[in-house]
């Protein structure tokens, strides 16, 4: 009876130790990204330098009287194209980026992607 019992308690263990990790092991971090807003208003853009991390989403609405656009600087790697007065454009940020609006120039942002 000791060696039925000892065997048992054996195949307790292995059936415990093959299942019991993979049930309580935590789960893997996930990251929670966040949403940022960007204000296009008086031929700028608010804020014009933004920290944020990989995996983020910036939105850009632009509450100006006239059209604007953001615009990756300097390879065009992406571009919202035209933003109407009142309309958004979002982009989910996989890297630091400099941007700027093809249309008015002298409006210039920075996206620091840590």
């Amino acid at each position: 009876m000791t060696n039925t019992f000892v065997l048992i308690k054996h195949c307790i263990y292995l059936f415990v130790s093959a299942f019991l990790p993979g049930g309580c092991a935590s789960a893997p971090d996930r990251a929670i990204h966040k949403s940022y807003t960007i204000e296009i208003k008086e031929m700028k853009f608010e804020p014009a330098e933004l920290i944020v991390q990989k995996g983020d989403t910036v939105v850009w609405i632009n509450r100006d009287i006239v059209a604007h656009d953001a615009t990756e600087e300097p390879t065009k790697a992406w571009t919202s194209g035209v933003i109407p007065s009142g309309q958004s454009w979002s982009l989910v940020v996989t890297k630091s980026a400099d941007y700027y609006c093809s249309i008015h120039m002298v409006m210039k942002g920075k996206l620091l992607a840590e």
